[in-house]
């Protein structure tokens, strides 16, 4: 089966920062065979040190690890699987803003609207509460052996694929032994041929997929092959419903079609041959990929038809989500239940079970992990649908720490008692002329002991300002993640359209505010 996934999730962290920064955002992540919300900035030093980012308020807690993914149906998903290293998915940059004179070093910037200050809450201190600075998602997500880059999208074979491979050789050769009992041990190897075949068909599958989305220009992060199928994971949602019914069906359509092709060439040879036998299960096969994949529950891709369908007669996709979802869910109760059943009284065409054994136990596992995979992306389909409903409130110009600018040579100490005299959280160095040229990263501060702070000047502990570490004031959502997705930082400089400087805006806050979106109601 095929399902889209979403990057890495969120790192969960403290709640001081997210409680001074303004309205919580949602995670991204995504389930199913539709697009993915799009996935938190990951901060990461510009010279690759990864450097800590810990807390401004020594009080506050340190930030936990672990890092939710999307498993079972959804991919690791996301994120997930995340690992996509040096995938092809676009990336929504900005353009740089103008650059514009500062205020003078020895008066703060002014204050983002809206948004209050916080004087009891100083810059930093002393104190030293650490965290973990999470991974890149290329880092975090990479998910297999890189097998070719089709239409700019890479294809992954995850580790996963070589087990079941091996099963499928064991168990198809077999049968074929059977059937062409003159092969030997050759018929394992022709298993492994039809292992290979069968899973090139599944990519055939995921193709449409990614075929579709980029024909609707939605960004595909990777394809993976993995234990139960193929992942499409892909970046954000369809637009309308006709785009998401169009992007779910492709796959078991393309399905049908090579269980037709397989077919026709099954007639123009001797079906108790070798061609014969590898036709007939490859046909066989892709008619079992295609009839599975368009059971109406998500993740499935008849899951996301269903959805589809809902959200057109309603006009609001959440509702079309939560549908779907629950149908996968009792879809998931019914594998459990029915597969087992169903193979022991010989309804699927093996003989009838009146006995317990080895067979019966291993379709009742199949059945459990069939079920667990439909039941966790249907529940992953929720969660996301929930997050995406918020994502809009993701606000740099909420989230934005105010800055104080500063020179370079100026000592830390009297930067800090500047930011701590107007309520800033935030160090900007300026050129002669006020420009902003680097921003200096809290991991550098807390790493300075206090005694020392006089006689370190800032320009050391800040990091140069790239294009894309210039974010507008104005960016929210999935525009706001797309930027800080094109340019992993721990901070960013947020300006207004006229360049003037709006404040700093810290990747951690961004996540913080993902986390506490995941625990509110829809």
């Amino acid at each position: 089966m095929d399902v889209s996934g979403g990057r890495g999730q969120p790192r969960p962290g403290n709640d001081e920062s997210a409680e001074h920064t303004g309205p919580e955002a949602p995670a991204p992540g995504g389930t199913g065979d539709a697009p993915t919300a799009p996935s938190a900035p990951t901060p990461a030093d510009a010279k690759d040190a990864r450097p800590e980012a810990p807390t401004p308020d020594a009080d506050a807690p340190a930030p936990e690890s672990g890092t939710p993914q999307d498993t079972g149906a959804t991919p690791d998903h996301a994120a997930p699987d995340h690992g996509a290293p040096d995938h092809g998915a676009p990336a929504h940059g900005r353009d740089r803003a103008p650059e514009h004179p500062e205020p003078p070093v020895d008066r703060p910037a002014r204050a983002p609207a809206g948004r209050p200050e916080h004087p009891d809450h100083p810059f930093a201190h002393s104190g030293s509460g650490k965290g973990q600075a999470p991974q890149r998602p290329e880092e975090r997500r990479r998910g297999g052996l890189l097998m070719g880059r089709p239409f700019g999208v890479p294809v992954y074979v995850a580790p996963s694929w070589f087990l079941v491979a091996i099963l499928i050789t064991w168990v198809f050769g077999g049968q074929i032994d059977r059937v062409l009992p003159e092969l030997g041990a050759a018929s394992y190897l022709v298993s492994l041929f039809f292992a290979v075949a069968f899973y090139a068909s599944v990519l055939v599958h995921e193709l449409a997929h990614t075929l579709a989305a980029l024909r609707f220009k939605l960004p595909v992060r990777r394809i993976q092959l993995q234990f139960f199928g193929g992942v499409s994971e892909i970046e954000k949602e369809a637009e309308t419903p006709g785009r998401e019914f169009v992007l779910a069906f492709v796959g078991p359509l393309l399905s049908l079609v090579l269980a037709g092709l397989f077919y026709l060439g099954l007639l123009a040879v001797d079906p108790s041959s070798v061609p014969g036998v590898l036709l007939a299960g490859l046909m066989v096969s892709n008619l079992i990929v295609a009839a599975f994949n368009l059971l109406p529950g998500l993740p499935l891709d008849g899951g996301r038809m269903l959805r589809a369908v809902v959200w057109a007669i309603t006009g609001k996709p959440m509702t079309g989500t939560v549908a779907a979802a629950w149908v996968g869910r009792a879809l998931a109760v019914c594998v459990l239940i029915g597969l087992p059943l169903l193979t022991q009284s010989g309804v699927l065409g093996s003989d009838a079970v009146d006995n317990v054994g080895m067979d019966t136990v291993l379709d009742a596992l199949l059945a459990a992990i069939l079920a667990a995979i439909i039941w966790t992306g249907a529940g992953n389909s929720l969660r996301m649908a929930r997050l995406r409903e918020h994502l809009p409130e993701l606000r740099a110009r909420t989230l934005t720490r105010r800055a104080v600018p500063v020179e370079s040579d100026t000592p830390l100490s009297e930067a800090l008692r500047r930011a701590n005299a107007a309520g800033a959280r935030a160090l900007v160095v300026v050129d002669a002329d006020g420009v902003p040229v680097s921003l200096v990263r809290e991991a550098g501060i807390v790493g300075v002991p206090e005694h020392r702070r006089p006689w370190v000047p800032v320009g050391t502990l800040a990091q140069d300002i790239t294009d894309g570490m210039r974010v507008s004031a104005e960016l929210a959502g999935e525009e706001l993640l797309d930027a800080l997705r094109a340019t992993p930082a721990t901070e960013y400089l947020v300006v207004e359209e006229t360049g003037e400087i709006y404040g700093v805006l810290s990747a951690a806050d961004v996540e913080r505010a993902f986390v506490k979106a995941m625990a509110r109601p829809s």
